[in-house]
């Protein structure tokens, strides 16, 4: 596909580098020329510089053969701005709008609608929204659903003491009698779909696949919490905790935001009157968190617009209780570092908008001619997860998967048959109208056919 990223910040750069290695061919346009000096010498993508809000700079660009024009510049109004000038200039070039601001989104099925857009992608309430979803079950790092909610693929960390340490996956089933399946592990700088010889350690992250209710006995039964939390503490009152303060309490869940900045205080006090409790105070004072009751909260979430204070606040938080810890990391660079942090979950808002929109562009390719339906990044950049609809007989259906010739790295995780979610085993076998998820850490897979030899 031609794609034309406009605004060459941390998102456009990380939508350039998986674009162009999905074999797509990228142009981006920025007004600075020193940034797209740096995308240009990393990957092979075409740059132009100038106001990508412009007609000419667009056609520069080749707005008129484009398949689809991406605006992520800093503002929402430039990225709608743009998008309307390819609409006009370009030849059924598709648009993406990044549009953060809360203003704008309740007005986001209008503007979608009235500038045709194909996509309006909000950051902050995306990973609000992820944010979310992990505080419903404390225990996952990550929650990815597929096949329609039916089947969920949870991130974990093996804890000390924890029944897993020195079992092999292949003795999974037998000692805790649990359908669950086990498919990747991380283990320091190692990272790999497993096989049955695989033995667990305390500190693995691992991923598992399963219904929903059989990752609930999964967790009992490794005592692990499955249960929502009832109360979180928020710190950083900007436009995330706007929105996981909208979601929380629509949950039911009691809120207490911390926020420095008196006028924005006072702001959130009147936007929600006595249904969020918000304190006027600077978090990175101790004393204020263990006043507000740190040490009882059952979910911690660090969401300043530094880094370094939401590191040093989560592990502060748990050095002080059992919450449930969530931290937002804006820069990318230092992900190696931190993960080796205990940190719990970790929040990318930039990788969260990047992998929306690449998951986009993966299902216009579907629509011509691949069937992946759905597509996660399990451990960004080494292994996915997709989801295929079985359309029709073809060389994976109707045969064990015990006698398929898999490629090496595939893993076929779960089949929905109807309603039913069966986590699959060597004899069973793939059929027309399955829906199928794959875990893949060999090669991007387009279509079913793919994960054969």
């Amino acid at each position: 596909m031609n794609i034309i990223i406009i605004g060459c910040g941390k998102v456009g750069e990380a939508l350039a580098e998986q674009l162009n290695e999905q074999g797509n061919n990228i142009t981006v346009i920025d007004t600075d020329a020193k940034k797209l000096n740096d995308v240009s010498s990393k990957w092979d993508v075409m740059c132009v510089t100038g106001n990508g809000a412009t007609h000419l700079v667009q056609q520069e660009a080749g707005i008129e053969r484009a398949d689809l024009m991406i605006a992520v510049t800093g503002s929402d109004e430039l990225n709608l701005l743009c998008c309307l000038i390819a609409r006009k200039a370009g030849n059924n070039c598709k648009t993406i709008a990044r549009v953060r601001s809360p203003q704008y989104s309740s007005e986001a099925p209008f503007l979608k609608d009235e500038l045709g857009l194909a996509m309006v992608i909000n950051p902050e309430q995306a990973a609000a929204e992820e944010i979310a979803r992990v505080l419903r079950f404390p225990s996952a790092i990550n929650i990815d659903t597929f096949c329609r909610g039916r089947v969920e693929l949870i991130k974990l960390k093996v804890p000390e003491g924890s029944p897993l340490v020195g079992v092999a996956v292949k003795d999974l089933s037998k000692e805790l009698d649990c359908d669950v399946l086990v498919c990747t592990l991380e283990r320091g700088d190692e990272a790999y779909i497993v096989n049955g010889n695989t033995v667990f350690e305390e500190r693995d992250v691992i991923s598992i696949i399963a219904s929903p209710k059989k990752v609930n006995d999964f967790f009992r039964k490794i005592n692990y919490k499955s249960k929502s939390v009832k109360d979180a503490m928020i710190v950083g009152g900007g436009e995330i905790g706007h929105y996981l303060c909208d979601i929380l309490v629509d949950d039911g869940v009691s809120v207490k935001i911390i926020e420095k900045d008196p006028q924005r205080s006072d702001e959130l006090c009147a936007l929600w009157g006595s249904s969020v409790t918000v304190i006027n105070g600077d978090a990175s004072d101790q004393e204020v968190l263990l006043e507000e009751g740190l040490a009882q909260t059952g979910a911690f979430v660090a969401l300043t617009n530094l880094d370094e204070e939401n590191i040093l606040l989560s592990l502060f938080a748990h050095s002080t209780g059992s919450a449930k810890l969530v931290t937002k990391i804006n820069r990318i660079d230092f992900e190696n570092v931190i993960k080796q942090l205990d940190l719990d979950t970790i929040i990318y808002p930039k990788n969260i908008t990047s992998d929306l929109i690449v998951r986009y562009v993966r299902a216009i390719k579907n629509a011509q001619g691949s069937n992946v339906e759905q597509l996660h990044q399990v451990i960004k950049g080494k292994i996915e997860a997709a989801e295929f609809i079985i359309r029709e007989q073809s060389a994976v259906t109707g045969t064990p998967l015990m006698n398929l010739k898999l490629r090496e790295g595939v893993l076929v995780a779960a089949i929905l048959r109807g309603k039913k979610v069966v986590i699959p085993r060597g004899s069973d076998t793939i059929e027309p109208d399955d829906t199928v998820v794959i875990v893949s850490g060999s090669a991007e897979l387009h279509d079913i056919m793919d994960i054969l030899k």
